[in-house]
């Protein structure tokens, strides 16, 4: 069972006003853990950018494809990034801006207002990035 491990205090109260993709945002949300993952953040004060996994608590778990945007055909949520899905784990990679205590103050992230924190984990470019990533058919 996943545990809520903080909550995010961000600008954005609905969908309708939270950008397509984090990295497209320069506004700030604070990251709040909550005292008992505390220690967990040890080492954080050494980190550039971080990944954030979060809970589309407001999500729409009943949808099984979208039509992703800049996009026209309608496609499985599995291949793309809705954040309506049966599992709204939500990814981001934030740029830290400062850390007081157990409160992490970030930029580029696009969750919802009050939306659970489920992990934050290092972004390593070189492990993280692929520069030949292109979009091919799997058994053509």
């Amino acid at each position: 069972m996943l545990k809520k491990i903080g909550v995010i205090h961000s600008v954005y109260e609905s969908g309708d006003v939270a950008p397509k993709q984090g990295k497209y945002s320069n506004e700030k949300s604070i990251i709040e853990i909550f005292p008992e993952y505390s220690d967990a953040l040890d080492g954080v004060e050494f980190l550039k950018s971080i990944i954030v996994l979060y809970w589309g608590d407001r999500a729409d778990r009943h949808v099984l494809k979208s039509i992703p945007p800049f996009a026209t055909l309608e496609k499985g949520v599995f291949s793309t990034r809705s954040p309506n899905r049966p599992n709204p784990i939500a990814i981001c990679v934030c740029k830290i801006l400062s850390i007081e205590g157990n409160k992490i103050t970030v930029m580029g992230l696009d969750a919802l207002n009050r939306s659970p924190v489920l992990d934050i984990k290092v972004f390593i470019p070189r492990v993280d990035t692929d520069e030949d990533y292109k979009t091919t058919k799997i058994n053509q």
